[in-house]
């Protein structure tokens, strides 16, 4: 497994940050986010059912140009 780090969200605490990184050999996504309340996750729910093996997180609108970038990152990576 390749991860790239992108980076983290520039305004919170440096243990606390949502971050985002790039996988390049499974070509994926990797993000790191604030738990979702129950409220958050019932309100997903109406959406359809939230498997055991995934999880609903947030990210704050600021890390906007963070996930442009993991774009750019993966738009360059070799797809397999």
């Amino acid at each position: 497994m390749t991860l790239h780090f992108i980076a983290k969200d520039p305004e919170s605490q440096q243990d606390h940050c949502p971050s985002v990184w790039f996988d390049d050999e499974a070509q994926e996504f990797v993000v790191q986010g604030w738990k979702a309340d129950e409220a958050l996750q019932l309100k997903c729910l109406e959406s359809g059912p939230i498997p055991d093996t995934e999880a609903v997180v947030r990210l704050p609108a600021r890390m906007v140009d963070v996930l442009k970038k993991v774009i750019e990152v993966a738009e360059r990576s070799p797809v397999r």
